[in-house]
């Protein structure tokens, strides 16, 4: 899980990177929580996410957003991070550049990164958007959304009401050519305390829909 340093928007920004083992393997990104809260790159649901696509071959990168641990720069409400997030994209591009396919996977503030990053970059074809703040931060802007992904939501979530991550689900639902999954996590919280095997099952069954040569999704 080797260290890295690498040029940001605001100064450098650090993170954990797992090369791909093959040429032309997928690339995936995680992103971590809102820093305000005290996401970093090492919150333990991150952790998960980028052991699970290093152990399937993905090139895969966790990295802090500005201000937070070695990362340079300071906060940005959102603005600032979705350039963090994609510098962290060209620099993974830069040493795999044969890769054909990108996911990004992110946890609540993260999720919503993802989602931006998304509608920016059209190599990203898969998504995995965790408790993602829909009652706080306006989605509309995935109109319309350009990848499938899923939605995992805990129900017992005080923080992100489940209401408003269905309404969002049910919106994107009606695009065409995508497709959305939602599945809600029964008793986990925003944080998935104690819930969190089965919210990387939930991670685990997709990724094996996904990424099966017979997945209808493409």
């Amino acid at each position: 899980m080797p260290s890295v340093i690498f040029p940001g928007p605001e100064g450098r920004l650090e993170g954990r990177f797992a090369p791909a083992p093959r040429p032309r393997a997928p690339v995936a990104m995680i992103l971590h929580p809102h820093s305000q809260g005290g996401g970093t790159m090492n919150d333990r649901i991150v952790q998960r996410l980028y052991k699970t696509f290093v152990d399937r071959g993905f090139a895969t990168l966790r990295f802090n957003f500005r201000g937070v641990g070695r990362s340079q720069g300071s906060f940005d409400n959102g603005i600032g991070e979705l350039s963090d997030a994609a510098a962290a994209l060209d620099w993974v591009q830069s040493i795999h550049p044969e890769s054909q396919t990108t996911w990004v996977a992110g946890v609540s503030f993260g999720a919503l990164i993802g989602m931006q990053l998304l509608m920016r970059r059209p190599e990203i074809r898969g998504f995995i958007s965790i408790a993602p703040p829909a009652n706080m931060y306006d989605f509309s802007f995935l109109a319309p959304c350009p990848a499938s992904g899923i939605f995992i939501q805990g129900a017992a979530d005080t923080v992100v009401q489940p209401n408003s991550v269905v309404k969002l689900v049910e919106k994107l639902r009606t695009q065409k050519h995508i497709t959305i999954h939602h599945e809600e996590i029964p008793r986990a919280n925003h944080f998935f305390e104690n819930e969190i095997e089965e919210l990387m099952g939930s991670v685990d069954n997709y990724l094996d829909f996904r990424l099966s040569p017979d997945c209808p999704i493409r």
